[in-house]
């Protein structure tokens, strides 16, 4: 992925290129304490891909014939979503479970997409804004919401991402071909704002929620939460087993799928709970907190949601303590 400034405007644009660009769901190293959660990256090297958790966007043509098949295979179960929980794994490990999320977004009604990413690779505190105009994808343009960025900027609670940081920044960018899709019969009709949400303390996740509440109300809305699930094994420094469940990748699921059960009771101080005591690595959990305490928010004054996960995956199954994958889960908030 490369900067430049696009013909005659002053306007900057991130662009991914369209062939050959490999994208990696980079392995974090997830030690969450009860008091902070740290995110370590570890380095792999790119000859070996299927521990990298690497993805390659092919050119626009493959690319939307891929999606395509991902999202004819899933029903819209959950339309319209006001909000979905998403991976931001490498396609070839989370693109089909990414479609039983995208397929609850209803297009003809969705105005503005606010994307909530972890940050992986730089310390934060708050959350950030992008410095830049349009993310540029295979597909089309996706313009940034500048009238909510102003909104959001004034709140004095936010900072600045670096261009460097929203180049390397993953948990955003996997989301940006599928958002496209899923909007392609109305994609001069919507724009995005991308929030990368750091380390936040259970207080600032209300502070955040709270502030992100009003956007939720809104039907002309869609929240797209960045998580992937389980990042067990060794090179995650993250190992933990129940036996009583079997197969170490039966404890995987069984794990996750605790945390799935209370991210569906709409409960944030549950989910806190559950990973104090887990300490499950979901690299998500905080803009997921987020969304629950925005949801909580709405609930306050009669608001009627429900949430429903509607896939779960493993990059691999894990049988031995030498093996390691990733978990991905897609889910959708509806109001009703």
């Amino acid at each position: 992925m490369h900067w430049y400034h696009g013909p005659g405007t002053h306007k900057a644009i991130l662009s991914f290129p369209q062939v050959g660009h490999r994208l990696c769901h980079h392995p974090i190293a997830h030690q969450i304490a009860a008091d902070a959660a740290i995110a370590q990256n570890v380095a792999h090297s790119p000859a070996q891909p299927e521990n990298g958790h690497c993805g390659l966007w092919a050119p626009g043509p493959q690319l939307n014939a891929q999606l395509e098949g991902w999202l004819s295979q899933v029903q819209s179960t959950k339309r319209p979503a006001r909000a979905i929980i998403a991976p931001h794994a490498g396609y070839t490990y989370c693109g089909s479970c990414a479609a039983h999320a995208y397929k609850q977004v209803d297009p003809s009604i969705t105005r503005r997409i606010f994307i909530l990413g972890p940050s992986h690779h730089v310390p934060l505190s708050r959350c950030a804004l992008s410095s830049v105009d349009i993310y540029r994808t295979p597909l089309y343009d996706l313009r940034i919401d500048q009238k909510i960025y102003g909104e959001l900027w004034k709140t004095g609670m936010f900072e600045r991402m670096s261009l460097q940081t929203d180049e390397d920044e993953h948990s955003i960018e996997m989301h940006l071909p599928y958002t496209a899709k899923a909007m392609e019969s109305h994609k001069d009709e919507f724009t995005i704002i991308p929030v990368l949400v750091g380390a936040l303390s259970e207080s600032k996740e209300q502070e955040f929620g709270k502030l992100f509440s009003k956007y939720l109300a809104d039907p002309s809305n869609l929240f797209v939460v960045s998580s992937d699930f389980c990042h067990w094994g060794q090179r995650f420094r993250y190992s933990y087993y129940d036996e009583s469940q079997g197969e170490i990748y039966r404890s995987i699921e069984h794990l996750d799928k605790m945390g799935m059960s209370i991210i569906e009771q709409l409960d944030p101080v549950s989910f806190s709970n559950y990973l104090k005591k887990y300490h499950n690595t979901i690299c998500g959990r905080h803009p997921i907190g987020v969304l629950l305490n925005a949801i909580t928010e709405l609930q306050k004054n009669g608001m009627n949601m429900s949430f429903s996960f509607l896939n779960y995956a493993q990059s691999s199954q894990c049988r031995n303590w030498q093996d390691s994958s990733v978990s991905y889960a897609a889910g959708a908030l509806t109001v009703h």
